[in-house]
């Protein structure tokens, strides 16, 4: 699977928990700075500034799959896995400084109206910049 939009953080001494190893609070905290990435990269923030259409989050989950130690870095590597007519859905990667996965995760998007207060359909410019970043039709 192609996961072209990675984003590298440093992992931070005040994550860790009780345990010694990074909490899995954290790891929500690293898709949402990917998801937000991936926003940005393909002009969804941009679009809400100017519009105020934009992103809202439906859901999320996570399968942790090893744990994350301080010091380190990560890197989140995203992609659209779908878009329907007012959502799509995010899948991330999280890999730790051997480049091992130590979690997995989802995201569904819904494109949201904030003036109006309603969802909307995912515009053809969004559907295509999306398409230009994955390399593929979606």
């Amino acid at each position: 699977m192609n996961y072209p939009v990675q984003l590298h953080l440093r992992l931070d001494w005040s994550e860790m928990d009780m345990f010694g190893h990074i909490n899995n609070v954290s790891f929500f905290k690293y898709i949402q700075a990917s998801r937000v990435n991936y926003w940005e990269v393909c002009g969804l923030e941009a679009c809400f500034k100017e519009t105020g259409i934009g992103p809202m989050l439906l859901s999320t989950v996570c399968r942790f799959i090893q744990p994350l130690f301080y010091p380190g870095n990560i890197t989140i590597r995203a992609s659209v896995q779908f878009i329907k007519n007012t959502s799509f859905g995010i899948s991330h990667h999280i890999l730790n400084d051997k480049g091992e996965l130590a979690a997995e995760a989802e995201d569904v998007i819904v494109v949201y109206d904030y003036n109006k207060n309603e969802k909307v359909t995912i515009s053809q410019a969004l559907r295509d910049s999306i398409a230009g970043i994955e390399g593929k039709p979606l």
